[in-house]
């Protein structure tokens, strides 16, 4: 599902990513693990590529970073639902349009729009704050909504890049079981973390990163 081969990455001529290989198989549940400035977030960035190896090549589904077209960008990112800390919600749009915002660009209709927005939010249990706008809602609640937001075009995988790292340890653990359910009900989840207790609490196969290269 996703293959990344010997990449290297180079940064404004800063070497980030170093002979990079791995590869995720389709329900998987992987931990990018290292301190930061490792490189965690690249891998993710170059997952949905936003960033390119310049040696290597990455690999997501049908489309791979080598000859990939700039128009089926979008396409390939409407495959994958991307979490980030600090949520990057849109403070004038309250959670439903926040969610429904990834459909509409789509050109889902209203009606279909409606159903998955709420279903979603049900699955977050935040359907009672639907209305809400995100100043109004805690940390774990606008991490909550950018779950809801990330699964709403029933992706392939959630890329989430530090998830928890602005939140407390038990709203932490909250984000934890809503990211393993939506992986129990078949979607991969990649998540960058430097967390080692929530590894220990929550553990899944763990890819750890030290200095650009994968160690183990």
């Amino acid at each position: 599902m996703i293959e990344i081969y010997n990449a290297d990455l180079t940064v404004d001529k800063k070497s980030i990513l170093k002979n990079i290989s791995l590869r995720i198989v389709k329900g998987e549940f992987v931990y990018l693990v290292g301190p930061s400035g490792a490189g965690k977030s690249s891998i993710l960035r170059m997952i949905y590529m936003d960033l390119f190896p310049e040696r290597g090549s990455v690999i997501v589904e049908r489309f791979s970073s080598v000859k990939i077209d700039d128009k089926d960008i979008p396409i390939l990112r409407r495959q994958l639902g991307v979490v980030f800390q600090d949520f990057k919600l849109l403070a004038d749009r309250n959670v439903y349009e926040n969610v429904a915002l990834a459909l509409r660009v789509t050109g889902v209709r209203s009606k279909e729009i409606k159903r998955r927005v709420l279903r979603v939010l049900a699955e977050v249990n935040l359907n009672q704050k639907r209305d809400h706008f995100p100043e109004e809602l805690s940390g774990g609640e606008q991490q909550r909504v950018a779950i809801a937001r990330a699964i709403v075009n029933n992706p392939i995988s959630v890329l989430a890049d530090e998830p928890t790292g602005n939140l407390d340890n038990r709203t932490s653990a909250e984000i934890m079981h809503i990211l393993e359910k939506i992986n129990h009900q078949g979607t991969a989840v990649i998540m960058a973390t430097h967390n080692e207790g929530l590894i220990r609490k929550f553990p899944h196969r763990v890819i750890y990163i030290k200095e650009g290269m994968i160690t183990s």
